[in-house]
This record gives C-alpha cells, structure tokens and sequence, in this order.
C-alpha cells in the first residue's frame, strides 16, 4: 500500500511527523485522526507516486486477479455487508486480509475512492482490468438496485464455477500433456543419440541388416542430419500461423475451422456456450438489461466466429426479433440452448433456463473430457509401447542373425 509522509500535532500539542501506510490520502488521515494526530500536512513518498504514474501509463501492468482469488474477495465481501458491516469497513478488512502486498494496494485504493465519495463500481473501473467488465456491470446494479449483497453473491457462486470448471479442465489434461512431453522427449533422445551409436555398431559388422533396422537408420539419419531445420521450419511456420491469427481475417476463419473439427470442435463449442449462458443468466438475474447482458456476455467469447454470430443476434433482437429465433437460425449453440431460451421468453424466467443450460453443458464438458482421459491414456501408452518396441526390435533383429550365423 502506499506509504504517507505527515507532520501534525498530538493531543498535547507537541509537534510530531511520521509515515503512514493506508490504501489513500483520505484513509491516511482517518487513521491518524484514530490515533489522535491533527495532520499539518500530508504527501505520499515520491517512489509511491512513481509507480502510481507508472500504472497509468502502462494501464497493461495493473493489478490483476486470478478467477479463484476474485472468487473469494467477492465472497467476504458479500458476507461482511450481509452481516450489516459498512462497504468502507468491509474493504479495510479485505485489506487487512490480503496476503499479497499488490492485494493489499488494489482494495486499499479502492477504500479511498469510496471513502471520496466515488461509488464502488466507478472505484472498480479505476483499477484497470482487475475486474472484469462484467463484474462492473454487476455491482453498478447491484449499487443502484440496493441489493449489493446478494448481487456480490450470486458473483462469488458465478465466479466459483467458473474457477471450478478451469481447475477440472486443466487437472483432466495435465497428465496427458506431460506424458506425452515425457515420451516425446525421451523418443527423441534414442533416436538421436542412443540409436546412432548401436547402429553404427550393426553397420560395422559388414552384414545385411533386416528392413526395420534400416528403416530406423534412415530415420536416425535423417533427425541428425536435418532436424535443425525441420525445427526452424516448424517454429517459422508456428510464427505465420500466429500472425495469421493475430490479424481479425485470420482469426475468424481459424476460428470457424476449429468449430468444424471432430469431437475437438465440439468441445470448443460446448465449452463456450456455457459460460455464455452462464454470463447472461447471472447478468439477466441481477437486473442487466437483456441487451446490455448480451453485449456483455458476448465479449466474454473467445471464438471469434461465435462472437460474430451472437453480434448479429444481438442487433436483431435490438430490432424486436426473438433471441430463441436468433439462437436456433444460427446452428453453431446447441439445441437445447435455444429451447430452453424460449421456454425462458415464454415464462419470463429467462435467467434461470440459461443457468440451467450452463449447468447442462457443464456436466457435459465433465462427461466428455472424463471420457477423453480414459480413451486417451491407454491409446498414447499403446502408441508409445509400439514405437519403443519397434527400436527394440530394429536394433535386436541383425544380433539375432549375427548369433545364428555364428552358431
């Protein structure tokens, strides 16, 4: 948090100067008053004020937050005004219970803007990307509305399934990915180096060697002789491709490609309608109107092309169209999206048939990726098994002839 320099005056009127570290020039003073120093003057320490200008400068370098560590902020937040304490009472304790100085400095900042008089939302919005769009637009109404609590809730559980789902993803692909590093890893060491030398052998006992023992020279040959290049080539061509994305053309015909992909297309797809639906049925639930929500939602998309697509939906509905028509005319969300959503138009409980959409396709999301893991674990075992049998085999094979000629 940043550091005050003060001179002032204590209850018995000797002169007294200090520093003081508090989330803001207004916090600062109301801690002294606490300790009964009258404040002469006040500044923050040069290198505070540095940094300060630093983050406005480089707006990309401000505080950020990772899904579960903003999950549990909003959750005591929420708690804390439930239980009746004051919004600047109840950011000083998220400050007092940050253990990250940069924590510590974020909502220490966001104390002062409050106790300035600035709403929550607009101190929010100060703070660069720390928050999510989203999140703003929630607390904005959750201020204006009168129930900050329970909209502070419905984002803690929001943000919670959020952090949930990325946890599950990412535990379900980390032994896949690291096994297959491992094994690639180690396959290239036996053909570069072990394989070499043992063929080197099998070549200076001046016999014909069998058809995979040369097959596995030639490849070895090949690896030492151009796998330099092979690398610059695929590194050169990982590079345009990047680019190629980079650029907005790019991107959306990349990205289309991915949604047309088998069984991975559709875990894109499944993917990013629920945490669409999830957007929108917690924005509609707290009060966002449906057009802001969809804005909102959709720039929570990662596919471009989807992205594209809820755009034009969203001026339709603009238009008086119907978003299940929208949904359903577009063919790239599931079905159910699109019934559920007009069930949701029918009864007005729109929010609630999408919540429940994202929970479809969230258990959905878990099936799959659980099926992917028990396929996949086996069929890279299987194909790892084959190739080190294969160089096995390949160096055994001329030893083998070599002691029956011998015999």
């Amino acid at each position: 948090m940043p550091l005050f320099d003060y001179h002032g005056f204590d209850q018995k009127g000797k002169t007294t100067k200090g520093t003081v570290e508090a989330g803001g020039k207004r916090a600062a003073l109301e801690k002294l008053r606490h300790q009964h120093i009258y404040v002469s003057s006040i500044s923050e320490q040069r290198r505070k004020r540095a940094e300060s200008r630093m983050r406005q400068l480089f707006p990309s370098a401000s505080i950020r937050l990772s899904t579960t560590e903003l999950a549990t902020s909003t959750r005591l937040l929420a708690t804390l005004l439930e239980a009746g304490v004051p919004l600047d009472e109840a950011l000083a304790y998220l400050v007092d219970q940050s253990d990250k100085s940069s924590h510590k400095r974020l909502f220490g900042q966001i104390r002062d803007s409050v106790l300035q008089g600035m709403s929550l939302h607009k101190a929010m919005e100060e703070q660069g990307k720390a928050f999510p769009q989203m999140y703003r637009h929630m607390v904005q109404v959750g201020e204006s509305s009168g129930s900050l609590d329970k909209v502070l809730l419905r984002l803690a559980d929001f943000m919670e399934e959020q952090a949930r789902l990325k946890s599950k993803t990412r535990a379900a692909l980390a032994y896949p990915a690291l096994m297959a590093i491992v094994g690639t890893g180690v396959l290239l060491f036996l053909v570069t180096f072990v394989v070499p030398k043992v063929t080197r052998m099998l070549t200076d006992m001046g016999q014909t060697l069998p058809g995979p023992t040369r097959f596995l020279i030639a490849i070895s040959d090949t690896l030492g002789s151009y796998g330099w290049i092979m690398a610059l080539t695929l590194g050169a061509a990982l590079v345009a491709l990047g680019r190629y994305h980079a650029t907005p053309k790019g991107r959306l015909k990349l990205d289309r490609t991915i949604l047309k992909l088998p069984f991975f297309g559709n875990i894109v797809r499944t993917i990013a309608t629920a945490r669409f639906s999830r957007t929108l049925g917690t924005l509609l639930q707290s009060g966002v109107p449906l057009l802001q929500a969809l804005e909102i939602s959709n720039s929570l998309l990662q596919n471009r092309y989807l992205h594209q697509s809820v755009t034009n939906n969203t001026k339709a509905v603009r238009e008086g169209a119907s978003l299940a028509q929208q949904i359903r005319s577009s063919a790239l969300f599931p079905p159910l999206m699109a019934q559920m959503t007009a069930i949701g138009e029918r009864s007005g409980n729109m929010d609630t048939m999408l919540l429940k959409v994202a929970d479809n396709q969230d258990r959905e999301i878990e099936i799959t990726l659980g099926g992917l893991l028990s396929l996949l674990e086996p069929v890279m075992i299987l194909v790892m098994g084959s190739v080190i049998g294969f160089i096995v085999l390949a160096v055994l094979l001329p030893i083998f002839q070599a002691s029956q000629g011998l015999g």
